[in-house]
């Protein structure tokens, strides 16, 4: 919880190993840890604009179909929901998700994540539709039941898409239950 003292570190280990010239891999990794470390601090346009870097580092590194792309990817997504910016994410993991369910397959962690994540993208977004959040709704069922088979019901991971889940339904409720007319009894 040293979040300040966290950062100083993060950012000389990344002087430092840009100094060097360690491999690429590591210097995104240590951008990754040093974006971590930003939204720890509550900087997340900083957190933003590093995670969009290391995502485009690592698809031009590994290309697209690489486990650390895509949790590069699930990472910047994270990041754009954190800042409301809902039809970037949500486009985002529209494009990363097959390649993550034909990399990883459907039910790892990134995978189950990043449907999470554009799950999450969907139902949060003023202008979402009724369609947008029924799919979102339909997403976080079938990705929690994964989930609780793969990684438990007490997993953190599990743990999250459930809450999405229960948020998702209650905006779709609010959506498809009309409100009652002002001034009746």
């Amino acid at each position: 919880k040293h979040h300040e003292d966290a950062l100083s570190v993060r950012e000389a280990e990344l002087a430092f190993k840009r100094r060097i010239g360690v491999s690429g891999k590591h210097l995104l990794a240590a951008q990754n840890n040093l974006a971590n470390t930003y939204v720890d601090l509550g900087r997340k346009e900083e957190a933003l604009a590093m995670r969009r870097d290391v995502y485009s580092g690592y698809s031009k590194l590994l290309g697209e179909e690489n486990e650390d792309t895509l949790g590069a990817a699930y990472n910047y997504a994270s990041s754009l929901i954190g800042l409301q910016r809902f039809k970037e994410a949500s486009s985002l993991m529209r494009k990363m998700i097959p390649v993550a369910r034909r990399v990883l397959g459907e039910s790892h962690e990134i995978t189950l994540r990043m449907r999470s994540t554009y799950a999450e993208a969907l139902y949060k977004a003023d202008d979402a539709t009724l369609g947008d959040l029924r799919t979102a709704v339909t997403t976080l069922e079938e990705t929690g039941r994964i989930a609780r088979r793969v990684l438990g019901g007490a997993h953190p991971t599990t743990m999250g898409i459930h809450q999405d889940l229960r948020n998702a339904r209650a905006a779709l409720r609010a959506r498809e239950t009309p409100s009652s007319p002002s001034g009746s009894a």
